[in-house]
């Protein structure tokens, strides 16, 4: 099966939702966001049937660019949530009136596309030009449909724009090295050079500068609450549930293997720097009075964990991150579309001016709970499989990793259950609290019941993950 076919599919949906205009916009958004996920599953059944899913035709003469996309079972993973997550994303938005609604939900596909693509990239050029093309959607959903002051979000957006853009342009530099080195940017010939290791450091220093902002690890993550914060809604879910995962995937496919020696030097101070953000996030997260800046907090401090299992460089550290970015991607696009639920009916994001939620709608109360739970990694939730193996691969390392990477669990739950008693509890709120709708309760559901299906059951995903990353993985050793 060609796994271009995605592509097409989201890029179709894209200029067929435009040309829908505004009434039909959402539901052919929607339509095409499911048969993008329903082909990510058939992907999927062809690859668990040993097929070769792969596209590799010549693009450009000079330099030497291929058109090459290879989805094993790490990028099918990360597809299956890019594209399963979008579907729920323009789903979640029902609620919402846009202006000029053909645009935005044109702009979502198109993003949806530009991710799946760097997901699927085995090309380093086209990696990077799929990296960039899917900044250019999210900078216009945030700046025109965002919320706030518009000088203000304008600011915010512009800034985010400019630091990805600038770390970028690293990783393009130090593609065209390579390529100097390789004469190709197919990531099997750039796997197979022979670099010193000076060489790796400057590769591997340019890369993370582009996956630090991304994600963004500290102190690259000034720019995040902001946007997170003035983003509508949909873009602040595309922004924490996908589009960071970008990052933390190109840690693992490209600059880690690509600079194996480097990583290992590098190794306790990259360790560190993940675990500051869990401990720097979640300490910010108390005292924020924003529900998004708080939940923007709080994913700051997860990806961090993430990001320190992945530079554990082993095969536990590997997988919890995966399983980790997976999980996060659900409960954190949960989360936000639960504080927007509560912003329809109350128009206030301030937590201050909530409470008494549970005495007017109980279904969205227990909802609401279970991703607070999620949220901090309860066992039979997928967080906490997540969760659990990054700190296994921590302890591996050095014991104290494992213990200060872990105070995102308890930090964690003080912040959100402390968050939870004031926006849900307390006597019941003057303002009229409306019982979800019912797409509003079909997207609720279905998130939760992902995150306690994986969380109980997680083997089909280990499956599928654990063959990639053992390949990886051997690449990096490749030098012991």
């Amino acid at each position: 099966m060609n796994v271009s076919l995605i592509l097409i599919i989201l890029l179709v949906g894209a200029f067929a939702t435009y040309l829908a205009g505004d009434k039909l916009a959402s539901k052919v958004a929607l339509f095409f966001g499911l048969a993008a996920a329903g082909c990510s599953i058939v992907l999927l059944n062809h690859f668990n049937l040993g097929e070769n899913i792969s596209c590799n035709s010549q693009w450009i003469t000079l330099p030497k660019v291929s058109f090459a996309l290879q989805a094993d079972g790490l990028s099918l993973a990360m597809v299956l949530l890019t594209t399963v997550l979008t579907a729920i994303i323009i789903l979640s938005s029902f609620g919402n009136e846009f202006k000029n609604a053909k645009s935005i939900y044109a702009l979502i596909l198109f993003m949806s596309f530009a991710m799946t693509g760097t997901f699927l990239a085995s090309d380093g050029l086209l990696y990077y030009i799929f990296w960039e093309l899917s900044l250019i959607p999210i900078y216009f959903i945030a700046l025109i449909w965002g919320n706030g002051d518009a000088e203000e979000r304008k600011k915010a957006v512009v800034k985010f724009f400019i630091y990805t853009l600038a770390g970028s342009l690293f990783m393009l530099v130090a593609f065209v090295y390579m390529y100097q080195k390789a004469g190709s940017f197919l990531i099997e010939d750039l796997y197979k050079l022979d670099l010193t290791i000076n060489e790796q450091k400057w590769i591997f220093t340019a890369f993370f500068l582009a996956y630090a902002i991304k994600i963004p690890l500290i102190p690259f993550h000034t720019w995040q609450a902001n946007v997170y914060q003035k983003a509508p809604t949909l873009g602040t879910m595309l922004l924490s549930g996908i589009m960071l995962k970008m990052g933390l995937y190109s840690l693992i496919r490209w600059q880690l293997p690509l600079t194996p020696l480097a990583a290992k030097e590098y190794m306790f101070i990259f360790i560190g720097v993940g675990i500051a953000g869990v401990i720097y996030g979640s300490i910010v997260a108390l005292r924020q009075k924003d529900l998004k800046k708080l939940l923007a907090y709080s994913s700051l401090a997860h990806v961090g964990l993430i990001a320190a299992g992945t530079y554990t460089l082993t095969l536990d550290g590997f997988r919890g991150a995966v399983l980790q970015m997976i999980a996060h991607g659900f409960v954190v696009v949960g989360l936000f579309f639960a504080a927007e639920i509560i912003f329809r009916r109350y128009e206030t994001r301030l937590i201050s001016e909530m409470g008494g939620i549970r005495s007017q709608s109980p279904k969205f109360t227990s909802m609401f709970l279970i991703l607070v739970l999620a949220s901090v990694a309860l066992p039979t939730t997928f967080n906490f499989i997540g969760e659990f193996t990054v700190l296994y691969s921590l302890s591996q390392i050095n014991i104290w990793f494992a213990i200060l990477g872990g105070t995102t669990i308890i930090l964690g739950a003080y912040y959100m259950l402390k968050m939870f008693q004031h926006v849900m509890l307390g006597e019941t709120n003057t303002k009229l609290f409306a019982d979800v709708t019912f797409s509003e309760g079909v997207t609720m559901v279905f998130i939760i019941a992902v995150l306690f299906f994986f969380g109980m059951y997680p083997k089909p995903i280990n499956d599928l993950i654990t063959p990639s990353l053992e390949t990886i993985l051997n690449t990096i050793n490749k030098y012991n």
